[in-house]
């Protein structure tokens, strides 16, 4: 008698909202998505679109004072503000211009930076942004792996609009592509979150506490700029403890 073939679960989608955790839910042989949506990665993201060459993240201030005496252009931000005697904060129009083109930049932020120092030692780690979402959704959908996504939040506390970016990538995820996914309660959760905001994130998010300390510097403009779709197609990928732009080799055949 013919045994019937083992049903596979798919690919295995999963949120930490919070970087406290990701001990919890790490994976050796998952994907992971670091999230800091307003607004680390939608700043590293911007560098990249911008033509950064690499970036290196770092978690203290001091490290960034390091790079700094050597030459290198650093980033360095502390509660939504740039710290004082670096190039930039973490604000995404800092990452545009020829300043940014080929050079490699070292960025240390509140959350971001953190979280993805975090997760260095994963099978693989990538950045996300709403503003490469459709291309990070389209490649996360092709490699046939489990995925945990990893919330940045603010100061290891849960935040709103990393878990709603969660749930816009578990929700794509789940219905725009031909593959098989399961679903973990985190990632359930955050894609009901999405389904209730998808209409208008801005307005959605509008009493969330980091909207509104990023709203008292007057960075409503960066806001907007972060929830904001589609902006690039570049996916930062850690390789070796910096950051890159991830390039697919496709063999062709002749």
């Amino acid at each position: 008698m013919l045994q019937e073939a083992p049903k596979t679960r798919g690919i295995k989608l999963e949120v930490s909202f919070s970087p406290m955790l990701y001990n919890i839910y790490e994976n050796p042989n998952a994907i992971v998505v670091v999230i800091d949506v307003l607004r680390a990665t939608s700043a590293i993201c911007t560098a990249f679109e911008h033509g950064a060459k690499e970036l290196i993240p770092v978690a203290t201030v001091e490290e960034a004072e390091e790079y700094k005496k050597k030459g290198y252009l650093v980033g360095a931000e502390r509660n939504g503000e740039i710290v004082e005697g670096f190039d930039f904060g973490n604000s995404p129009y800092s990452y545009m211009g020829e300043k940014i083109k080929n050079n490699t930049i070292v960025l240390t932020t509140t959350n971001g930076t953190k979280a993805i120092k975090m997760a260095e030692n994963a099978y693989q780690v990538v950045v996300g942004s709403f503003i490469n979402i459709s291309a990070l959704s389209a490649w996360l959908a092709k490699q046939g792996r489990d995925v945990l996504f990893l919330c940045s939040g603010w100061k290891d506390r849960y935040n709103l609009e990393d878990s709603l970016f969660a749930g816009a990538l578990v929700d794509k995820l789940s219905t725009e592509f031909e593959i098989e996914t399961t679903l973990a309660d985190s990632a359930l959760s955050a894609k009901y979150l999405y389904q209730v905001a998808k209409n208008d994130p801005y307005k959605f998010l509008r009493n969330s506490s980091h909207r509104k300390r990023l709203a008292k510097l007057n960075l409503k403009e960066d806001i907007k700029y972060c929830l904001t779709p589609d902006q690039s197609s570049v996916i930062p990928v850690l390789k070796n403890g910096t950051l890159v732009k991830l390039v697919e080799i496709e063999s062709t055949v002749v």
